[in-house]
C-alpha cells in the first residue's frame, strides 16, 4: 500500500460512501431477520414450510455472489452496485408485500431478489474497498465490513424493539426499503466509474482509449488490467500457490462467522439448555464483538500486518468455540462467544484485502473477486451442511468442525504476508488520515 499523507475529498466521499451502504445493508439483513418470527405467522405456516421459503435468500444470495466478479469485471463496480440496490430494495418491498398479503410466494420471490442484490453488492464491494485500500494507503475492509456487523446490531435492535410494540411487519420493512434506497442513491453517486473494469484487449495491445480513460477516472488503482482479470482469466488466478492458500484461509475464517450467525442462538438452547431470550442475547453479544473488533482492529494491521494479526485472531476464535463445544457451564460459554465474534472479525476483510497485494490493478480486482467468492460461499453453504451432521452428533459436538479449520487457518497465515516481504518483517506506524 502507498503512504499518503492527505486523502483527496472525492476519495473521501469515495470511502463515505462504500460505508453508508454496508451500514444499511446490515440494517436491511438484521431488521428480515428479527422479523422472521412474525413473517412466519402472518404467512400463517408450519416451521418447515418457512424453511422452504427461506430457500430464496439461499437460491437468490449464491447467484448474486457467482454473477458479481464477472459482472464487475465487464462493467464496473458502480454499476454492479447500483443493480444490487435496485433488487435488495425491490427484495424488501416484495417480502413486506408478501407478509401484508400473507403469500408465501411473494416473500420466497422477494427473498430471492433481497439475496441476489446483497450477493451483487458484497463482492462489488470488497473490489472497491481493495481499491481504496490502494489508493489510501491504510486498512479499509475492516471498517468496511465493521459497518455492515454494526447495521446488523442496529437492525436487530430496531427489530425487537418494533416487534415488542407489535408494529406491523410490512410497514417496517418497507420503511428499511425506502432507507436502503436513499443510501444507495447516495453511494452510486459517489462511486467513481470504472472499478475493477477490465480494459478491451485485440491481441497484444494494451486496450482502447476509452478503457483506458475509464480506469484513470477511477482512481489509482482501482481499475484496468489485462487478460489475468479478465472473464476467460478468473480460473488463472487459482494457479498462484499464495492465493490457494489465502483462499482456504478465507473459507475458514467465514466458515466460523457463518456458523455463528446460523446456529447461534439454537447452539446455546439446544446445547447448553438457556431459554430462547438469552440464546438471542448470546447472538446479540456475538454481533457486539464482530463489530468492536472490525472497527479496532485498523491499528494492529498497520503495526503488525495481516499475517500475524489473522494467526492471533484464528487462535482466539478458536478458543471461543471450544469453550463454547467444551464447557458445561452455560454462563462460560455465553461469555467465550465474545472470544469467537472477535477472533472471526477480521478475517474476511483481512484476507480479501490481502488476496489483492503484489498484484496489477487487474489482476487486484479478479484475485479480490476470486476469494470474495469463495468466502461468501463457505458462509451461505457451508454452515448449513452443519445442521446434518448435528443430527447424528449433536450440535454442539458438530462445531468440532469449526475449530479444526480455525486451527487448519493459524498454520498457513504465512500466506497473508505482503509478496517480497520478509518473515520479520513489521510494518511501520503511519499517519492518520484526515
Amino acid at each position: 500500500m502507498k503512504n499518503p499523507q492527505v486523502v483527496d475529498a472525492a476519495t473521501r466521499r469515495w470511502r463515505a460512501a462504500l460505508f453508508l451502504f454496508m451500514l444499511a445493508t446490515g440494517v436491511s439483513m438484521a431488521s428480515w431477520v428479527a422479523r422472521t418470527p412474525a413473517v412466519r405467522d402472518a404467512l400463517e405456516v408450519s416451521t418447515g414450510a418457512m424453511g422452504l421459503v427461506l430457500f430464496g435468500l439461499s437460491i437468490g444470495s449464491m447467484a448474486g455472489v457467482l454473477a458479481s466478479g464477472g459482472l464487475v469485471r465487464r462493467h464496473g463496480g458502480r454499476l454492479v452496485i447500483t443493480v444490487g440496490a435496485v433488487l435488495l430494495v425491490a427484495g424488501l418491498l416484495v417480502i413486506a408485500g408478501g407478509a401484508a398479503l400473507e403469500v408465501s410466494g411473494g416473500v420466497f420471490g422477494g427473498l430471492a431478489l433481497f439475496g441476489a442484490g446483497m450477493g451483487l453488492a458484497e463482492v462489488a464491494f470488497n473490489i472497491e474497498g481493495a481499491a481504496v485500500e490502494r489508493t489510501v494507503g491504510r486498512p479499509v475492509l475492516p471498517v468496511l465490513h465493521g459497518c455492515f456487523s454494526l447495521g446488523t446490531v442496529v437492525g436487530a435492535l430496531l427489530g425487537m424493539g418494533l416487534t415488542a410494540v407489535r408494529f406491523p411487519v410490512g410497514w417496517h420493512l418497507a420503511a428499511v426499503a425506502l432507507a436502503v434506497a436513499a443510501a444507495g442513491v447516495w453511494t452510486v453517486r459517489a462511486v467513481p466509474a470504472g472499478t475493477g473494469r477490465e480494459p478491451v484487449v485485440i491481441g497484444d495491445a494494451a486496450g482502447t482509449e476509452s478503457a483506458a480513460g475509464t480506469a484513470d477516472a477511477a482512481g489509482p488503482g482501482a481499475g484496468g488490467g489485462g487478460r489475468t482479470g479478465g472473464v476467460r482469466g478468473q480460473p488463472a488466478v487459482w494457479r498462484d500457490r499464495r492465493l490457494v492458500l489465502i483462499g482456504l484461509i478465507v473459507l475458514a475464517m467465514a466458515f466460523a462467522e457463518g456458523s455463528a450467525n446460523d446456529w447461534l442462538p439454537l447452539l446455546m438452547v439446544d446445547g447448553h439448555g438457556t431459554g430462547a431470550t438469552a440464546g438471542s442475547l448470546t447472538f446479540m453479544l456475538f454481533a457486539v464483538a464482530m463489530t468492536t473488533g472490525r472497527f479496532t482492529g485498523g491499528p494492529l494491521l498497520v503495526r503488525y500486518g495481516p499475517a500475524a494479526v489473522v494467526r492471533a485472531s484464528a487462535v482466539v476464535a478458536a478458543v471461543g468455540v471450544a469453550l463454547v463445544v467444551f464447557s458445561d457451564s452455560a454462563l462460560l460459554a455465553g461469555a467465550a462467544v465474545v472470544l469467537w465474534g472477535l477472533g472471526a472479525s477480521l478475517g474476511f476483510p483481512v484476507t480479501v484485502s490481502a488476496a489483492g497485494e503484489g498484484a496489477g490493478p487487474g489482476d487486484a480486482s479478479a484475485r479480490v473477486a476470486a476469494v470474495s467468492t469463495a468466502g461468501y460461499a463457505a458462509f451461505l453453504v457451508g454452515p448449513p451442511s452443519l445442521g446434518f451432521l448435528a443430527d447424528h452428533v449433536g450440535l454442539r459436538n458438530a462445531m468440532v468442525v469449526v475449530l479444526v479449520l480455525l486451527g487448519g487457518a493459524a498454520l498457513i497465515t504465512g500466506a497473508l504476508r505482503r509478496p517480497g516481504a520478509p518473515v520479520s518483517e513489521v510494518p511501520a506506524p503511519q499517519p492518520d488520515l484526515v
